[in-house]
């Protein structure tokens, strides 16, 4: 089930093995983000002491380790349905040096969860949209926490824009022209819900949303990989462009019409002067909402 994510679209409903690069990329490009949203919940924590904090879908790890950062005398426990994933959380706390710190549990948020001892912290970043029952979801939430303990959900507010309108080939809009496409395939998943009401229904009390622009520094965009391949060698931008088109392609490709799928094609491919790994007109646009609520 970020991050900050920095994660995108998430692994909660989504394949596994595909989705964790993507996560990882997110989490690259919209470090400067993450960091941002994690320094207004630790803020709002205002000094009190954090022991416990929980990271409910934390897909490749992103969130738990910005979280551990933040948190530096807390557990954290990471929670995610895949045992996929979950190897990764593991994998990168021991490349961190704490591994004794960072907790893993494999459950579905869907389902009965195990038996906690009280958080002082939840977190719960690009994976509610994807639940069957948001409501029972945050009861579960609210039951999981401390009295004054303190939760926070970020989603996004709509999908990030990478693609410059004019590409130089083909007609102008493509993108906004993808994501329309996408959209009967995604319908019965409501990707950019406002979690307000549900949180005060839950039981939640100082309800709060706040919004975040997405904009990495252009140091954060340019960093390059290295290889031989112009994959390997494609700035993080282009590798993380690259990666997101390569998921929306399938999902698209019925409600494009020939001109935009060849286009498509063309800045997909793994090499070429339109190809998305070799462009250094791409950006990063979108606004990501972060919610933090109180258990009373």
């Amino acid at each position: 089930m970020t991050q900050p994510h920095a994660h995108s679209p998430q692994h909660y409903g989504h394949d596994h093995a595909g989705i964790a690069p993507l996560l990882d990329l997110d989490a690259e490009v919209l470090h400067e983000a993450l960091f941002a949203i994690t320094n207004t919940l630790r803020a709002a924590r205002d000094g009190q002491r954090t022991r416990r904090v929980l990271d409910l879908g934390a897909g490749t790890g992103t969130g738990t380790m910005a979280l551990a950062e933040r948190f530096p005398r807390a557990d954290i426990y990471a929670l995610d349905r895949s045992e996929q994933m979950l190897d990764l959380v593991r994998s990168k706390a021991f490349f961190r040096g704490i591994p004794e710190r960072v907790h893993t549990v494999r459950a579905d948020l869907d389902d009965v969860w195990p038996a906690f001892e009280p958080f002082d912290v939840a977190w719960a970043s690009l994976s509610l949209h994807e639940v069957a029952d948001p409501d029972r979801v945050f009861e579960n939430i609210l039951a999981a926490l401390a009295p004054g303990g303190l939760l926070a959900v970020v989603e996004m507010d709509t999908r990030p824009f990478v693609l410059p309108d004019d590409l130089g080939l083909g007609t102008p809009g493509l993108e906004a022209r993808i994501h329309t496409a996408v959209a009967p395939a995604r319908a019965p998943m409501n990707l950019h819900p406002d979690w307000t009401d549900a949180l005060v229904r839950a039981g939640f009390t100082d309800v709060a949303r706040h919004r975040f622009e997405i904009a990495p520094s252009p140091q954060a965009l340019a960093r390059f990989a290295s290889g031989p391949t112009p994959g390997e060698r494609a700035s993080v931008l282009a590798r993380y462009a690259h990666t997101s088109l390569l998921r929306l392609r399938d999902a698209a490709w019925p409600g494009l019409n020939q001109e935009d799928r060849d286009t498509l094609d063309i800045l997909l491919a793994a090499d070429g002067p339109h190809s998305l790994l070799n462009r250094g007109d791409l950006t990063v646009n979108g606004t990501r909402s972060l919610w933090l609520a109180r258990r009373p």
